[in-house]
């Protein structure tokens, strides 16, 4: 059972930071078999279906650390934000051409 330690990324739908500022543990599932009839995934083991939260990423690790679960740490990739006015579409030095 290995762990996975992340930090989720905003949906594309939000556009505030809510539910990703806390550190995620997910246990990735060990073993899955395909049913025979229907053709779906089954698994009887269910801590994949866990999510512990945490505020900070050492707080997760040491969770696993002290309970010994192997983890995998995933770091988070901010996205690169730019700073952009309204009154930038109107200046004299746009660019482009600003017509209807």
């Amino acid at each position: 059972m290995v762990a996975r330690i992340y930090r989720p990324a905003r949906t594309a739908m939000q556009s505030g930071r809510a539910k990703s500022r806390e550190w995620l543990v997910e246990f990735m599932p060990e073993t899955r078999a395909i049913e025979p009839l229907m053709g779906w995934t089954a698994s009887n083991d269910t801590r994949p279906q866990v999510k512990l939260r945490f505020p900070t990423r050492e707080e997760a690790v040491s969770y696993c650390q002290r309970n010994g679960i192997p983890f995998q740490v995933s770091e988070p990739n901010e996205p690169a934000r730019r700073k952009v006015s309204y009154s930038d579409n109107f200046a004299f030095q746009r660019v482009g051409a600003w017509t209807h």
